[in-house]
């Protein structure tokens, strides 16, 4: 328990960290490139490389976790068959991309510009291949080469894009996918040495086996993927306006300012969830899942409330040619909250092992999104992209609570849940209401929002956090 408990805060930490240095790339783009055009065919592009990133790796990461803690294979020759099968893969991928990167431009909108994407397939191609190597680091128990790695690809991005953007000048889109390759290539080539194969064999029947297994999470992959990234995918497509791109650059730049809640949603999880269960270690793990859900609610709720009342500061984020978009970040925070509560609720069909849930769940999503985005887009633009994952995840997260409650009924606080609801949309309303109709500053603004949050601070701290069971301090204050 203390090994893991010591990976966790190091995977964690790194990842959380990672996400956070890349966050500042957004300020970056959105201030140092030439147009807000050029930061949508950045959105675009980054969403057509998580999904092919998806398909490219084709579900051999967890296969191959799967195959290698099997008695009955050999660890080596598992990673090795997995190693070659995604390294020939990716390979003939890339000659594909290089042979027809111009017809493949042309149907993607870009055919002044193919090399956006051979750089970027290429990059996608790599961090395919490499999925694996990384696999193993985990497999070993190797948390810090593995974090160190990942932060490396983080600190190099950043400073090539410093380099390109900021020192040199270069306002253009191209350094933004030059500098993302340069750092793919040199952290895969610091990763190899660690992981090259050593010993077992490639094995055509183990690699059947794990296909086997493996591909049908595939299907899963692709439709969970599709629901975040499907919005910016069809955008350009479906936007009946001549200004698509800049339309959707100013979508994807606010849905970043939103992105505080993913990361420190992530963080609560990483951080508080092992407490959780610790202190249910002694008694029925249903319990824990029920704290888990309750708490983070708590946090999400107010995590929410301070981005919306200081999203008047917030918004220097990204620069004044994106603020007409800053409408949207309320329904993506909420959007946020909703996936996670249904990523909390997932547990129903992992622990019963009736994962099949899971990918009824994201078609169903998947298909909301989509009759959305195509009814929505032309005539609403990205009011309706962010629209369609509010509720594809309103309504998986609803589906996957009533079923699960039925397959496998966990005792979720639905009371003190319910009220940390009405308490938040009550917030929001009296915060509205004096922004609707009142002549107020910014400043003043932001203050009410202070006392706002003060109260439901007191309310939290009344009901579920008292101040006496902080550590140290907490005997400065009574029950």
């Amino acid at each position: 328990m203390k090994s893991l408990a010591k990976d966790t805060v190091i995977y964690g930490a790194s990842s959380i960290i990672g996400k956070f240095l890349n966050y500042l790339l957004v300020p970056l783009y959105t201030y140092a490139l030439a147009r807000t055009s050029d930061y949508g065919i950045v959105t675009n592009i980054y969403a057509w490389t998580a999904l092919l990133l998806v398909i490219l790796t084709y579900g051999m990461e967890t296969g191959f976790f799967r195959f290698a803690n099997r008695e009955d294979y050999d660890p080596q020759t598992v990673y090795k068959t997995a190693f070659m099968s995604l390294l020939f893969s990716s390979t003939l991928f890339t000659m594909m991309v290089v042979i027809f990167h111009q017809p493949i431009a042309n149907v993607l909108g870009y055919p002044d510009h193919s090399e956006f994407v051979e750089m970027m397939f290429a990059t996608v191609a790599i961090d395919a291949f490499a999925c694996i190597p990384f696999a193993y680091l985990r497999y070993k128990k190797r948390p810090v080469a593995f974090a160190a790695l990942k932060l490396l690809f983080v600190l190099l991005n950043i400073g090539f894009n410093l380099l390109f953007l900021v020192v040199l000048g270069k306002n253009d889109v191209f350094y933004v996918f030059l500098s993302n390759i340069l750092a793919t290539v040199i952290q895969t080539l610091c990763l190899l040495p660690l992981t090259l194969p050593k010993g077992g064999q490639f094995s055509v029947p183990v690699l059947r086996e794990m296909l086997r297994y493996s591909l049908p999470l595939l299907v899963l992959g692709i439709a969970g993927i599709m629901n975040q990234t499907l919005d910016r995918i069809l955008f350009p497509y479906l936007y009946s306006g001549a200004d698509a791109q800049a339309q959707l650059g100013i979508y994807g730049a606010c849905f970043k300012v939103a992105m505080v809640m993913m990361m420190f949603t992530q963080a609560f999880r990483y951080a508080y969830e092992p407490f959780v269960f610790a202190k249910h270690k002694d008694r029925q793990s249903v319990e824990a899942y029920a704290d888990a859900m309750k708490y983070y609610i708590i946090f999400s709720y107010l995590i929410l409330l301070g981005v919306i009342f200081y999203l008047d500061i917030f918004r220097y984020i990204v620069s004044s040619a994106y603020w007409e978009g800053l409408k949207i970040v309320p329904v993506v925070l909420w959007t946020y909250v909703f996936q996670g509560v249904y990523f909390n609720l997932s547990f129903w069909y992992k622990l019963t092992d009736e994962t099949k849930w899971g990918a009824y769940f994201s078609l169903i999503g998947l298909a909301i999104t989509l009759v959305l985005q195509i009814a929505g887009v032309p005539r609403i633009g990205y009011w309706a992209s962010c629209g369609s994952s509010f509720v594809c995840y309103f309504v998986i997260m609803l589906l996957s609570y009533f079923i699960g409650q039925k397959k496998a009924p966990i005792p979720y606080d639905l009371k003190r849940i319910g009220g940390y609801t009405v308490l938040t949309l009550g917030l929001l309303a009296v915060y509205y209401a004096l922004r609707m109709h009142t002549s107020l500053n910014m400043w003043a603004l932001m203050g009410i929002g202070t006392l706002l949050i003060a109260v439901y601070l007191i309310v939290m701290t009344r009901r579920d956090f008292p101040l006496s069971g902080l550590p140290v301090v907490g005997k400065y204050f009574r029950n």
